[in-house]
């Protein structure tokens, strides 16, 4: 049974750093594209982020430039490094895995299959 579990999240400033993590337990991680997801108070969860099996990532437009998604297939472990936080970058973080092998990572969440019980951003102005 595959689990996700992110860390990372917390309280801070606007302009401050924070680094999510979610490790992958019960699948050949190295085969699976990833996704980063966000969802704000009464807002529809969002895309933030994707990383194809080989690399490849891709960002909300928000995103671009601030964020940066990885990946480290040794230890089943794909992280998202977010610089100049902004006030409205406030939600909780998902991590999800798509179950099919090799593929680029898709934005629609209905797409992933498995994710994690997310971590609470919190950027204060």
């Amino acid at each position: 049974q595959v689990q996700l579990v992110e860390s990372g999240g917390g309280l801070v400033q606007a302009g401050d750093s924070l680094r999510l993590s979610c490790a992958v337990s019960g699948r050949t991680f190295s085969r699976h594209a990833m996704g980063w997801f966000r969802q704000a108070p009464a807002k529809e969860r969002e895309f933030v982020s994707g990383i194809s099996w080989s690399g490849t990532t891709t960002y909300v437009d928000s995103a671009a430039g601030r964020f940066t998604m990885s990946r480290d297939n040794a230890k089943n472990t794909v992280y998202l490094q977010m610089n100049n936080l902004k006030p409205e970058d406030t939600a909780v973080y998902y991590c999800a895995l798509d179950e099919r092998y090799m593929r680029n990572a898709p934005s629609a969440a209905t797409e992933y299959s498995s994710w994690g019980q997310g971590t609470q951003v919190t950027v204060s102005s």
